[in-house]
């Protein structure tokens, strides 16, 4: 044989060799690239149901999916999850209102109001709120979901919300995410921009509309009311605070330490360890008492510091261990300004038990008696029990959202830029830029972290000109920060936001003007 046949045999021989070396790395590179955890940028699954609320039964449909978030140029930048109930027999949608559903955190995912309290699904806990085995949801009866459609909206890292990766297919910087994302006033805007897509593509512009947060979602959702009227050229009917923060209305110094004292009443009262005068009464009729001491007494001897005369200061310190169920000792040694974080610690010591942060119902137990502060929020590792499994089964199962990434009930979104945090006087001038918004705080006596006296008090210092009171109002439960968890106060608040919405439609061609 000559040497160019043996040359073309052999080059021959080679490529059956290394042919179907090529081909298994093709074939490794693409299941490498379709076994990817990620999550589609821009797609819904819709599913059908059917639910009896307030004794009257309808249909509805659930719309899971995500919608991007875009840059100036035009390129998905993120992609926030959302999941959408709309009652399907109602024919006239343009009055029908939308309410777009906020958690807070700043870093958590909208699970907790969605299978919680508003939602068409609530969770299989006992009348309490404690966690029950099989973990899951059922028909939540008392769902606002008869009188309004509803969208939960999971913002940046939350749920299953995520960056994108750049053009390069990098995950971009952590400076870059801050300055997109989070912070006050870059969660604001990018939510506004998300919002007025999702209400184009729904066709919801006629539709009146309500925003709702929870705890840090009251910031956002502040800031969302003048950021949609100014920048979207969206209008509210209402804002609604579940559980507020401050909202940028400073609460510091002897109003921070005053503002505690109804709080820690509550919880007293509610663990019965106050003295028989008090625990004989009703809550309802404790907490008036409380205020009024608060707001005329113990706020001014406060204001006093070191200077309060020594008789005025051990009358406060009475007065404040009467209505706290602290010692005297104990209230006199802190000189009259109580930590939170002791109290949770204090109040229950000698039974060895502890208080929960955001609902001091719950009871913990630290490895040691002594010590100035718990070791664990108990009433965060009792919730978590019930809403993890429950909110990862319900979307794959019920809803048929089917992926593969993992389902952030707190996400990385630190460190979250504070500042310039004008959201409360924002929500001021939406009120005064537009007749038609109006303004309701719901709030559980026994949260410990956003107390529902601190909420009375933003209230009060929202509009000091009062020429809008009649639009804003509170509502009290006799629960904690999520007082929706508790079977009585989940009807009660569900109830409070229905005549809420339904008060605050205006009748047709009624005009928004002074």
């Amino acid at each position: 044989m000559k040497p160019f046949a043996y040359l073309v045999l052999f080059t021959a021989f080679c490529s059956v060799l290394v042919a179907p070396q090529q081909a298994f790395a093709k074939d490794s590179a693409t299941s490498a690239s379709q076994t990817k955890r990620q999550i589609p940028i821009d797609h819904k699954v819709v599913t059908e149901h059917k639910t009896k609320v307030n004794g009257k039964r309808f249909s509805y449909t659930a719309t899971a999916g995500t919608q991007p978030v875009w840059n100036d140029e035009g390129t998905p930048i993120a992609t926030l999850h959302y999941t959408y109930y709309q009652r399907t027999d109602v024919k006239n949608r343009e009055s029908r209102p939308l309410l777009m559903s906020f958690n807070g955190g700043p870093g958590s995912a909208s699970v907790w109001m969605h299978v919680a309290y508003t939602g068409p699904r609530v969770l299989n806990v006992d009348d309490e709120g404690y966690p029950l085995q099989p973990y899951g949801v059922k028909t939540n009866p008392h769902s606002v979901l008869d009188v309004a459609d509803i969208v939960y909206i999971n913002p940046v890292n939350t749920g299953y919300s995520r960056v994108l990766p750049d053009k390069n297919g990098k995950t971009p910087s952590k400076s870059w995410q801050k300055e997109k994302f989070f912070g006050v006033n870059a969660d604001v805007e990018y939510l506004a921009e998300w919002l007025n897509t999702f209400v184009t593509r729904n066709e919801r512009w006629r539709s009146p509309k309500y925003l709702i947060g929870e705890s840090y979602g009251t910031t956002r959702v502040s800031g969302l009311a003048l950021e949609l009227q100014n920048r979207q050229w969206m209008y509210l009917n209402g804002v609604v605070l579940v559980s507020p923060t401050d909202i940028g209305i400073e609460r510091k110094g002897a109003v921070k330490a005053a503002n505690r004292l109804p709080y820690f009443a509550a919880t007293a009262w509610h663990h019965k360890v106050l003295a028989d005068d008090l625990q004989s009464k009703d809550l309802y009729q404790v907490l008036p008492e409380v205020e009024a001491f608060t707001i005329n007494e113990y706020l001014p001897a406060l204001a006093m510091g070191g200077f309060i005369d020594a008789d005025k200061k051990q009358y406060i310190a009475e007065k404040v261990a009467h209505y706290s169920g602290l010692s005297v000792q104990t209230v006199l040694d802190a000189n009259l300004d109580i930590p939170t974080s002791y109290f949770w610690k204090e109040l229950l010591r000698d039974q060895g038990k502890t208080l929960g942060r955001l609902d001091s119902r719950y009871l913990g137990i630290d490895k040691q008696v002594i010590g100035s502060k718990p070791d664990y929020n108990a009433e965060l590792t009792s919730w978590l029990h019930s809403f993890t499994p429950a909110i990862n089964d319900y979307m794959r199962t019920e809803l048929n959202y089917q992926t593969d990434m993992k389902y952030n009930m707190f996400g990385p979104v630190r460190p979250w830029d504070r500042t310039n945090n004008k959201t409360g006087e924002n929500l001021r001038q939406a009120m005064a830029q537009n007749p038609y918004l109006n303004v309701m705080i719901q709030a559980g006596y026994y949260d410990g972290a956003t107390n529902y006296f601190d909420a009375k008090y933003t209230m009060w210092q929202l509009d000091p000109s009062s020429k809008m009171q009649q639009r804003l109002s509170f509502k009290g439960y006799r629960s904690g920060h999520m007082m929706y968890l508790r079977a009585e106060d989940l009807q009660l608040s569900n109830q409070d936001l229905r005549e809420f919405i339904l008060a605050t439609m205006p009748d047709a061609d009624a005009a928004a003007k002074y």
